[in-house]
C-alpha cells in the first residue's frame, strides 16, 4: 500500500557509528533491510546494539516532517522477508528474475519505506530461512513471536531533507558495555527460537530455494 502523508511530524531515532558529519543523505551501506537509505527507528533502543562496538557511537533524536512524502508500508510476513532477501543480495536476478523484478519495482515513486526491523534476534532466524534450514511457515510463525520494532527508511534526498536533528548523545563506555551484553543476549534468544521453530515446523511449508524456483 502506498500512502501519501499530507501533514504530521514523526519523532524517530538514528544510531551512527561515528556521528553525522555532513548533510543527511540516503547513503547507508548497500545490503540493508530495505536497501540503501537513511535508517530511523521508532524506539531509542533499536539502533543502539548496532553501534555499541564503535568508539564514537552516537544516538540521535530526529524529527521527520512527513508532509508530501510518499511512504510505502511493508507489512510483516513472507513478502517482508523476501524483500529483505532481495535487499541483502540473497535474491538475485539470476536466481529468480520475476521476483527480482517485482522487488526492484518497490522503489518506484517512493520516498520512505516503513516496516519492521530485522533486529538482533531476527537476524538468526532470517539467515536460517535463507540458508534452507527452516521453511516459510516456520519463518512467518517466528515473526509473530518476536517483538520487532518499526523502522522508517528515507530512500530519496527529498525525504532526507525533511529530517532534522533534535538531540544527539555520544554513548559512554558503560552504556556501550551494557549494550554489547544485551546484543549477545538477543542473538542467543534468536538461536534458541530458531531451534525450537525448526523442530516444530520442519515438515510444513516451503524452503527458500523452492520459493524462488517455483
Amino acid at each position: 500500500m502506498l500512502a501519501n502523508i499530507e501533514d504530521g511530524i514523526i519523532h524517530l531515532f538514528h544510531g551512527s557509528k561515528s556521528g553525522l558529519k555532513s548533510k543527511i543523505r540516503p547513503s547507508s551501506r548497500e545490503f540493508c533491510d530495505f536497501g540503501k537509505g537513511f535508517y530511523m527507528g521508532t524506539e531509542r533502543t533499536q539502533p543502539l546494539t548496532l553501534i555499541c562496538n564503535y568508539p564514537n557511537a552516537t544516538i540521535y533524536e530526529l524529527r521527520l516532517d512527513s508532509t508530501g512524502l510518499r511512504i510505502k508500508d511493508i507489512p510483516l510476513g513472507l513478502d517482508w522477508a523476501m524483500f529483505v532477501a532481495f535487499n541483502r543480495g540473497r535474491l538475485t536476478k539470476e536466481l529468480a528474475p520475476d521476483l527480482y523484478a517485482k522487488y526492484s519495482d518497490y522503489k518506484n515513486d517512493v520516498d520512505v519505506f516503513r516496516g519492521y526491523i530485522a533486529n538482533d534476534r531476527m537476524f538468526v532466524v532470517l539467515d536460517r530461512f535463507f540458508d534452507g534450514d527452516i521453511t516459510d511457515v516456520a519463518l512467518v510463525r517466528s515473526l509473530s513471536a518476536l517483538k520487532l520494532g518499526i523502522q522508517y527508511v528515507a530512500i530519496t534526498q527529498k525525504a532526507c531533507d525533511a529530517i532534522s536533528v533534535e538531540n544527539e548523545e555520544i554513548l559512554t563506555q558503560e552504556q556501550k558495555s551494557l549494550l554489547i551484553s544485551k546484543s549477545e543476549e538477543n542473538r542467543q534468544m534468536g538461536i534458541s527460537l530458531a531451534n525450537e521453530i525448526c523442530r516444530s515446523y520442519r515438515r510444513e511449508g516451503k524452503y527458500f530455494d523452492e520459493l524462488v524456483n517455483q
